[in-house]
């Protein structure tokens, strides 16, 4: 027979483990009812090329990675053999990637450069079409970035996309054999940022939990 002691010990078990899981429960339920969570998330920038204006040889080229440069700066000239031609920025950013050098031929319309705004990052986070009715322009959102784990940054949904992702796909979404197949749809949700850090950067993971 077993003993009282064992009871009572087994009977507080068993009252543990049912406590656990209704907390669990509850818990999952209030972040449920209270948050939108996911980890389809990332870091973006408003982005803008920097193009040669015409055809001809990069005569002068005054770009590197990491340079801020102005909205319309002159950053290099083009020659076409008569005329130097300037090449200008775009918009006021950071150059983050550089293609060209000085004494290169270029095409007219040929990226030399990606500059980016890294002043103003923002998340854009891809949400399940049945927890979009829960989306509200306003929003608090506490955002984390792989780049940066130890840090929790502060956003506010700004806007929803118009289209699921899938509307701008190259391949539609079907079986083997042919037949439709229903899957969830995602829409782009863009989240403003403030203060991020200098390990921040465009192209990261991130993870975001929506208030709602």
């Amino acid at each position: 027979m077993i003993s009282r002691s064992r009871l009572i010990i087994a009977n507080i078990a068993g009252v543990l483990v049912i406590c656990f899981f209704i907390a669990a429960g509850a818990y999952f339920y209030y972040e449920k009812s209270n948050f939108i969570n996911t980890e389809d998330a990332v870091v973006a920038a408003d982005m803008m090329p920097v193009v040669a204006p015409a055809p001809g040889v990069l005569a002068s080229w005054n770009i590197q990675e990491g340079v801020d440069v102005s909205d319309k700066s002159i950053v290099g000239g083009v020659s076409d053999g008569t005329k130097t031609i300037p090449v200008s920025s775009r918009m006021k950013g950071k150059i983050i990637k550089n293609d060209a050098r000085a004494g290169q031929p270029v095409q007219a319309g040929q990226v030399l450069a990606q500059e980016a705004d890294m002043d103003h990052l923002y998340i854009i986070a891809n949400i399940k079409e049945t927890r979009l009715k829960d989306i509200k322009i306003g929003q608090s959102v506490d955002v984390t970035v792989d780049g940066d784990p130890g840090a929790k940054f502060e956003g506010v949904v700004k806007t929803i996309g118009y289209a699921t992702n899938s509307v701008f796909s190259v391949l539609p979404q079907q079986g083997s054999t042919g037949s439709y197949m229903k899957v969830t749809q995602k829409i782009p949700v863009k989240i403003s940022i403030n203060q991020v850090s200098s390990k921040v950067l465009p192209g990261m993971n991130a993870e975001v939990k929506i208030s709602i």
